[in-house]
């Protein structure tokens, strides 16, 4: 299985704009659903995609995703993860 990757752009923009946020998200949703020790994730901030008006970016596996808020970022991760019924999933992470 190819190992999932998650960049956040953490440049002043995006990060201020709410990476920052869906940093904490991403990190307590992969624990929350004891992820990062049954995948091998990684899951890296990345600085300045020079996309800063359709910031906040994130990229997932290579696609640039715009405008995320945490709403979008866990959408994303639900997606990436699919879970059961029994595992949360759907519960928003705080």
């Amino acid at each position: 299985m190819s190992k999932p990757k998650i960049v956040i752009c953490i440049g002043s923009s995006c990060f201020s704009r709410g990476n920052a946020k869906n940093a904490e998200l991403a990190e307590e949703f992969l624990k929350k659903h004891n992820l990062r020790d049954e995948v091998d994730v990684e899951l890296s901030g990345g600085l300045c995609l020079n996309m800063c008006a359709e910031g906040p970016n994130v990229v997932i596996d290579g696609r640039v995703h715009h405008h995320v808020d945490q709403g979008a970022m866990l959408d994303l991760l639900e997606n990436l993860f699919p879970g059961d019924e029994n595992n949360n999933a759907g519960e928003k992470v705080q």
